[in-house]
């Protein structure tokens, strides 16, 4: 009898131990499964195309959509080059990159990202609500404005709906007669883009979208620039039709 008791109790604590075991097996095969499923990045500003802003420095973006500090990952997936930069202040575009950054992810030639995938990896808890404004300079006589650097040069007066105040402008790499692309305006508006650093303007068509406001090709931009600069920090733009 006691030979018996005996055996019981150990088939019982083999029992006991492979109930044990099996668990440890299933609670290993859950956490694989849950290591499996982790988040898939943060993909932002679909559609968006992707351009240079001609600023030299470490590779670093700008943004109107995520506050400095913000953590993106751009794609090019034309050619499947990828860079992670961090914001470092406000433009009109989803992301702007510096000459540096856009050079890991471009195509030779090519000063435009049609293609591109922005992921936010890091920083910047929520995008911004707006990207601030450039300062506006002191209003002159007749309520034009001074253009700084130019000895007292003034800005003409608007001649149209002013739209999209505060954007950036900048160009596209592409060739072609003048004209612009834009994310706000649909094809065949008109719109006139006014350096005030210059006080040069171009009045061009959109034939095409992008990520900005407005996008300028390159002979439309090549009217308005500032000797090498691919980037127009204080623009006025008017819708003119």
């Amino acid at each position: 009898m006691f030979m018996s008791r005996k055996r019981t109790m150990s088939s019982t604590k083999k029992l006991v131990l492979s109930v044990t075991t099996g668990a440890l097996v299933a609670g290993g095969v859950i956490v694989t499964m849950a290591t499996g499923n982790a988040a898939a990045p943060d993909v932002v500003c679909q559609g968006s195309t992707v351009t240079l802003s001609g600023e030299a420095g470490p590779p670093a973006a700008t943004s109107g959509t995520f506050p400095v500090g913000t953590k993106l990952k751009v794609t090019n997936l034309d050619n499947n080059q990828a860079t992670t930069v961090t914001v470092n202040g406000p433009s009109g575009s989803c992301v702007l990159l510096n000459n540096a950054a856009f050079d890991k992810v471009r195509e030779p030639g090519k000063n435009l990202i049609r293609r591109a995938r922005i992921e936010r990896v890091g920083g910047g808890d929520a995008p911004a609500q707006a990207a601030t404004p450039p300062a506006a300079p002191p209003a002159a006589a007749g309520g034009q404005q001074a253009a700084p650097g130019q000895g007292g040069q003034q800005a003409a007066p608007a001649t149209g709906e002013v739209v999209c105040p505060g954007s950036t402008v900048t160009l596209s790499g592409e060739a072609g007669p003048p004209a612009a692309t834009s994310g706000t305006f649909p094809v065949g508006t008109k719109l006139k883009v006014t350096n005030l650093d210059n006080n040069q303007a171009t009045t061009v068509t959109v034939n095409g979208p992008s990520g900005s406001c407005v996008l300028l090709n390159n002979a439309a931009f090549d009217k308005v620039r500032e000797p090498g600069k691919n980037l127009i920090r204080r623009a006025r733009i008017e819708r003119v039709n």
